[in-house]
């Protein structure tokens, strides 16, 4: 399992579950890299001005927002982490949904999700909870300078975050030239629809993800494995490792998980936050919330590099 690239809370009402987030995924195809075939030295990118082709500076290089008019609007780091949500160390669940409701094309990237700190109760907890509702949590987290939707889902004996594209960026069918839909619109026949169904159901079986695999990049491991074996190999420098990540801390959970109801009652579904809790709540809850704090600093102050940039 590699390293974790974010750490930080599960915000369930009141309660804050830490956690600490792992790709689920992983690149299978083969990595190509550019090597000069002088000296086998690997070959980088150059920060280079596209107009004169010169060599620029880091220090010279500003983020800026093409206009209509080609100008650009120039922003600052500040003013884009000004920006952002305050807290980034929290996956804010919004609303529990059936998973049925969300098309695949929503879908972006998966993550696991393991309990840092003492905080495996909780988490168990969370995962039964979410499985016996047949629900999945529909949440907002901050990585990589970027917010992200995210639907967060029991999975065996882990929860699981799956990144979501937003509405915005799933595009219009009504832009792709596509026959009408329905039998009768597009003259199909009751024999060719039933040979076809027919078809679909020969070629029906249980979904193996094992039986499938990338055929190009086989291939190309047992190329390079056979020239290597030939004596074929040269040497060139590895890459790096990410930096490594510190642990978070964990908080207390009982008096927050019934605070929590309560606070979902008075709401009538709304969303819950501690900053939308009523004066009664907040003062009951001070004790955790600064409980809370001190974790979320604590994680979030180490790891601000891992979730923020």
């Amino acid at each position: 399992m590699p390293r974790a690239i974010w750490k930080g809370a599960i915000s369930f009402g009141l309660v804050h579950v830490p956690v600490a987030l792992y790709p689920a995924s992983q690149e299978t195809e083969v990595d190509f890299d550019w090597l000069d075939k002088r000296s086998m030295d690997p070959v980088g990118y150059k920060r280079i001005n596209k107009r004169t082709g010169r060599e620029i500076d880091k220090d010279n290089i500003v983020k800026g927002v093409k206009q209509d008019d080609d100008r650009y609007v120039v922003l600052s780091d500040d003013e884009i982490r000004a920006a952002y949500p305050k807290t980034t160390q929290t996956i804010e669940i919004e609303a529990f949904v059936p998973a049925t409701d969300i098309s695949f094309a929503y879908m972006e990237k998966p993550y696991y999700l393991e309990p840092t700190g003492r905080a495996d109760k909780v988490y168990a907890l969370l995962r039964e909870a979410i499985a016996a509702a047949g629900l999945i949590g529909i949440a907002r987290v901050v990585m990589h300078n970027k917010e992200h939707l995210a639907a967060l889902l029991p999975a065996d004996r882990a929860l699981m975050l799956a990144t979501l594209r937003w509405a915005n960026e799933i595009r219009d069918v009504g832009d792709l030239q596509l026959p009408p839909a329905g039998k009768g619109a597009n003259k199909l026949k009751d024999s060719e629809l039933k040979m076809a169904t027919r078809l679909v159901k020969e070629m029906a079986t249980e979904w193996k993800p094992n039986q499938f695999a990338d055929r190009f990049s086989d291939s190309i491991r047992e190329l390079v494995a056979r020239k290597a074996k030939a004596g074929k190999a040269q040497t060139v420098e590895p890459l790096e490792d990410n930096p490594s990540q510190d642990a978070s801390n964990v908080i207390d959970l009982t008096a927050l998980l019934k605070k929590s109801l309560g606070v979902g009652k008075k709401a009538a579904g709304a969303r819950v936050s501690t900053t939308k809790s009523s004066p009664a709540t907040k003062a009951s809850a001070k004790p955790a919330a600064r409980k809370a704090a001190a974790a979320t600093k604590a994680g979030g102050g180490r790891h601000k590099a891992a979730a923020g940039h």
